[in-house]
C-alpha cells in the first residue's frame, strides 16, 4: 500500500499468481487426462456432419447472448435510476416489474409469451394478414423478449443498489461545479455506478449465457439445440453433452476474461 500525492493510500492490485503453483499443475494435468480419454475412448466421427450446424448454434447463442444482454442493460439503467430518484409511481412500477420477472422462472415467462401470447395473436385475422406476421409467426422474437426482460429485471436492481450507493457528496459537488442534471448524471453519477456494477454485471451475463439453452423449448435454434438434434439422430448421450460443456466453458472463460479487463481499466482508490 502506497500513498498517492493527495496522502490518500492507493490501491496497489496483488500480483497475478503463477500457473506453475502446484495446486493448478495438478487439475491441468487431471483435465488433460479427461480430455485424452474422451478423444480416445469415445465416438466423435458425427462431428464433421454436424460440425457447420455446431458453429451456427453457436453463432446463435452468442447473438442471443449479445443482444439481449445490451438492450436488457439499456433497460436497466432507467429501472434502477427510477426507483432511486422517483417519481413514487414509477418506482413502484419499476418495482413490480423487477418482483414479478425475478419471482417467477424464465422458462414460464418464455412459454407465457409463445404459447399464450402467440397464440393470442394468432387469432387476428387483420395482424395475420399484416406485414408483421411473417416475425410473430416464428419463435425467436418471444425468446428474444423473455431474455432481454429477464436481463432486464435483474440488471435493474443491480443499478438500483449501484445508483444508490454513490456518496452523495459527489453528486453534490458536481452541482457546486455548476454542472447540469444531465451532466452530473453522464459524468458522475452513471460511471460511479457502473463501476460498483460492473462484477456484478459480469456474473449475470455467464447466467444469461447459461440461460440461452432455454429457448430451445420453442424451436429457435441454438447450440443447444444442435446438440439435442445429435443424440437424436445418433443416440449418442455423454459424447454431445461434453462438447457441449466444454463449448459452454469456453464462452464462459471468454466472458470473464472480458469483464476482467474492463474492471482493470478502471482505476481503484481506497480510503
Amino acid at each position: 500500500m502506497s500513498e498517492g500525492l493527495s496522502g490518500l493510500p492507493l490501491y496497489v492490485p496483488p500480483k497475478p499468481r503463477s500457473l506453475l503453483e502446484p495446486h493448478r499443475l495438478l487439475l491441468m494435468a487431471v483435465f488433460a487426462g479427461i480430455i485424452l480419454c474422451a478423444i480416445l475412448f469415445m465416438r466423435w466421427d458425427w462431428l464433421p456432419t454436424y460440425g457447420p450446424r455446431l458453429l451456427y448454434g453457436v453463432w446463435q447463442t452468442l447473438v442471443m447472448l449479445f443482444w439481449t444482454a445490451s438492450i436488457g442493460f439499456l433497460l436497466a439503467v432507467p429501472i434502477g435510476l427510477v426507483q432511486v430518484t422517483g417519481p413514487r409511481p414509477l418506482a413502484w412500477l419499476a418495482r413490480i416489474f423487477c418482483t414479478i420477472i425475478r419471482g417467477t422462472p424464465l422458462l414460464l415467462q418464455l412459454w407465457l409469451l409463445y404459447y399464450g401470447l402467440g397464440s393470442v395473436f394468432a387469432q387476428y385475422p387483420e395482424l395475420r394478414s399484416s406485414f408483421l406476421w411473417p416475425t410473430l409467426r416464428q419463435a425467436w422474437p418471444y425468446g428474444f423478449t423473455a431474455l432481454m426482460i429477464s436481463f432486464a429485471a435483474y440488471e435493474g436492481e443491480v443499478m438500483r443498489g449501484a445508483f444508490a450507493g454513490v456518496p452523495r457528496g459527489e453528486l453534490e459537488a458536481a452541482r457546486a461545479f455548476g454542472m447540469s442534471r444531465w451532466t452530473a448524471f453522464r459524468r458522475i453519477w452513471l460511471p460511479r455506478a457502473l463501476h460498483r456494477a460492473l462484477p456484478t454485471l459480469a456474473g449475470e451475463t455467464v447466467l444469461q449465457l447459461k440461460s440461452t439453452p432455454l429457448v430451445a423449448t420453442i424451436t429457435v435454434i441454438d447450440v443447444y439445440a444442435v446438440i439435442s438434434k445429435v443424440r437424436q439422430d445418433t443416440y449418442l448421450t455423454y459424447e454431445p453433452l461434453l462438447l457441449l460443456a466444454l463449448i459452454y466453458l469456453c464462452l464462459t472463460a471468454v466472458l470473464v476474461v472480458v469483464f476482467r479487463y474492463l474492471e482493470s481499466r478502471i482505476p481503484t482508490r481506497e480510503a
